[in-house]
């Protein structure tokens, strides 16, 4: 058996998420079907994670194995991508990797970006991209917020109830908010995510931006380890996978 892995873009906006339901369309549904038709062999595809409903991705990354080799890679490409890009998902590269390479469980880094469009007008470019916020957000404070996410903490605040992660300890590396012409991005890079994690931490540094909260209210809510006390979590159209590191 040969192992591949591919890195894909995607809009999330049609789509049930990256898993395979049992109703709906899903990312990990379609690619697989399509590699398998292309291929002429049942293939199962492993991602490196799963992304919401709506949610989209700059690069996720899966890994499948197949019988045969895949000898022109560029030929691939273009095939496949003929019946995935109306349907709104591209795959970017495709690389031959060891067996002992999994996307999922191999993973060191992965990197989520969420944005916000802090504007009165409705976004028209950036629809369905982007979360729209007409209050003037303070970015100071929110930066402030965001440093108080970063290091080993339980995490459990920001936890969805359906989250089946065993332990709500996560370790967030990296959390940095920037702004240019009306658009915040919110970067965070963490080796894994609990379920609505990344959207429940930007709902509640809205709260901060929107003056809601003070800064000694959003750390106590996050030491509380209660989920009912988190703010309303961001929609999903604004969070991006950005990339897996491995």
């Amino acid at each position: 058996m040969f192992r591949y892995q591919i890195l894909i873009e995607y809009v999330g906006t049609s789509f049930r998420g990256w898993q395979i339901q049992k109703k709906g369309k899903t990312i990990q549904g379609l690619i697989q079907e399509k590699i398998s038709k292309l291929l002429k062999e049942k293939i199962i595809l492993f991602g490196s994670g799963r992304t919401d409903t709506g949610v989209h991705a700059f690069e996720q990354s899966a890994h499948f194995d197949c019988k045969n080799k895949i000898i022109k890679t560029n030929r691939f490409l273009k095939s496949i991508n003929h019946f995935l890009n109306k349907e709104g998902v591209t795959i970017l590269k495709i690389r031959k990797r060891n067996n002992d390479f999994h996307a999922r469980f191999s993973a060191k880094m992965r990197i989520y970006k969420y944005f916000i469009i802090n504007r009165i007008s409705e976004p028209v470019l950036d629809k369905d991209k982007g979360w729209h916020v007409m209050k003037k957000l303070d970015l100071v404070l929110m930066k402030k917020g965001a440093k108080k996410l970063i290091g080993t903490k339980d995490f459990s605040t920001f936890r969805a109830s359906s989250c089946r992660a065993k332990s709500p300890i996560k370790t967030m590396k990296f959390v940095k908010i920037k702004s240019s012409k009306n658009k915040i991005e919110i970067e965070f890079r963490s080796q894994s995510f609990l379920q609505q994690q990344v959207r429940s931490m930007v709902g509640c540094l809205k709260y901060l931006g929107e003056n809601k909260w003070s800064l000694k209210r959003f750390e106590n809510v996050m030491k509380s380890k209660k989920r009912i006390l988190c703010a309303p979590p961001a929609p999903p159209e604004g969070l991006f996978l950005s990339k897996i590191i491995y």
